[in-house]
């Protein structure tokens, strides 16, 4: 019994000390190291806003304290970032990429570009999820969703790219509310779409409430820009008589589509994630970090002074999220394929 309890001390003695020093290799390992996020969208929009936010405090709450970046890689509606992150980044947990979710609904679409397994991303979480709201200028005509429900000509929007809900909210609030639309694709961000807004080349565009506010807070506050309907399933507090898509919709599948559309990829828009492979316990660390740093004071009023919206995300609510829409009806998926695929 002695010899037995001497060897199992021992061995336990070993386990201690193996676990130990993985813990200290994985706690060492950011120290010195520079991590970047990677943003898809251009400079001066909302998901560079909330990245460059997060990304002035993530950094103490990572063991280590490594020093914390933001490098912009702009294009195709961030499609460029996500095949990015998923093929070229190390799997080290020194690359986060913060791209739109919805390009993950692209994959169960058959989009072209898509070059990436939306199941095996390591998922970070998001800082909010999306509120989405069509704003357009005062100039354009369009003022209110009876006006544009009676336009005699499609309402020009701009849009980044497929998978983008800049494009995507367009082209299913067309198809399930009948609001005529003509989509301009091809910005390379947000700020882009309401400089050509601004000059009239569009009359506006769909995108997030807490990016619009921030970023077009003049035209608001103006009256130049004017939001005039919005996809959420409860108005937003800050918007209680801007109506919603939902309500407008007159049939049941009308209804369905901007759930599945536009609803539920909501929860993961803003989205931060690793590349397939990296390492559990790094995936952890930064999880846990991204969490702590959205309850960071400096953070909360660096937030408030931008006038960012907060509705975290975990990396496992989001990883539950994407999980959904690999089961979505086959019914629901042909639909859905037909409404975007438009142009």
């Amino acid at each position: 019994m002695y010899r037995k309890s001497g060897c199992m001390t021992a061995t336990i003695a070993v386990l201690t000390l193996m676990a130990g020093s993985v813990r200290g290799s994985t706690h060492e390992f950011f120290k010195g190291k520079t991590l970047r996020i990677v943003v898809g969208f251009s400079a001066g929009g909302g998901f560079d806003t909330y990245s460059r936010a997060i990304a002035r405090q993530l950094g103490k709450h990572i063991p280590g304290n490594p020093t914390v970046i933001v490098d912009n890689m702009p294009g195709a509606g961030s499609l460029i970032t996500a095949n990015h992150v998923y093929n070229v980044a190390k799997p080290d947990g020194l690359s986060i990429g913060n791209f739109i979710g919805g390009l993950l609904v692209g994959q169960i679409l058959g989009r072209p570009g898509i070059q990436f397994d939306a199941l095996k991303f390591e998922y970070v979480g998001a800082p909010t999820k999306e509120k989405y709201v069509c704003a357009l200028t005062k100039a354009s005509g369009i003022t209110d969703v009876e006006k544009w429900l009676a336009a005699k000509t499609p309402v020009k929007l701009g849009g980044t790219g497929p998978g983008a809900g800049t494009d995507d909210v367009p082209k299913i609030l067309r198809g399930a509310l009948g609001l005529p639309i003509q989509l301009v694709s091809g910005y390379k961000g947000t700020s882009d779409i309401r400089l050509a807004a601004e000059s009239g080349e569009v009359a506006g565009g769909c995108w997030g409430w807490p990016s619009v506010k921030v970023t077009w807070s003049k035209g608001l506050k103006s009256g130049d820009v004017v939001v005039v309907v919005q996809m959420v399933p409860k108005p937003h507090r800050d918007l209680p008589a801007v109506p919603l898509a939902v309500s407008l919709a007159t049939t049941e599948e009308a209804r369905q589509l901007i759930q599945a559309g536009i609803h539920d990829p909501s929860i993961v828009t803003y989205l931060y994630a690793l590349p397939p492979g990296t390492a559990k316990d790094r995936v952890q660390i930064l999880r846990r970090a991204f969490e702590k740093t959205l309850e960071d004071p400096e953070f909360l009023a660096d937030a408030e002074k931008s006038g960012l919206d907060l509705d975290p995300v975990t990396g496992e609510e989001a990883g539950a999220a994407v999980a959904r829409f690999f089961k979505l009806s086959p019914a629901m998926v042909n639909k859905l394929k037909g409404l975007l695929a438009a142009k």
